[in-house]
């Protein structure tokens, strides 16, 4: 952390720290990270370039349309059942599993309980549990295990 020299009034920076938030964006590949401890603060951000966009040919419509119904029904289901997900409360990677040789802590079909846990978030070495809201069953799995995960990111839909 970032502390004051009592002889001089320059700032001194951990190095150790700053060296450790930044494999933190190397390992979960986010831009930015801060550290707060009383009124010391240290933040570590990077600049990513966006790769170049890669422009295709136009394909050629096929010759039988596709029924124009249908493609609101498919959009609908995802937006509906992201309103049942259970969300990110943080920033991290997602584990599935409790270790990699044990099987995950849920499979899409299976029933859960209140406060079950459904997958793990690391975040700064530590593992974090993500708990089922509510009871019911597993309809989908939004993530893949080792993901990074934004705030607020639909992670499992139970309804």
């Amino acid at each position: 952390m970032a502390e004051k020299n009592d002889k001089t009034g320059a700032m001194q920076v951990d190095i150790d720290l700053v060296r450790q938030l930044a494999a933190v964006l190397d390992d979960t590949n986010l831009t930015e990270i801060e550290v707060e401890d009383g009124d010391r603060k240290v933040r570590v951000a990077r600049t990513v370039q966006a790769a170049p966009a890669i422009m295709q040919a136009p394909m050629a419509a096929p010759a039988i349309a596709a029924p124009v119904a249908a493609a609101p029904a498919v959009e609908a289901a995802p937006a509906a059942s992201a309103l049942n997900a259970v969300k990110s409360p943080m920033v991290g990677t997602v584990y599935l599993a409790p270790n990699p040789e044990a099987a995950n802590f849920v499979a899409v079909g299976q029933t859960v309980k209140a406060g079950d846990t459904l997958l793990i978030i690391e975040a700064m070495k530590v593992m974090n549990p993500i708990h089922a809201t509510s009871a019911g069953t597993v309809k989908a799995i939004l993530v893949d295990n080792g993901q990074p995960v934004e705030f607020d990111q639909p992670l499992v839909v139970v309804e």
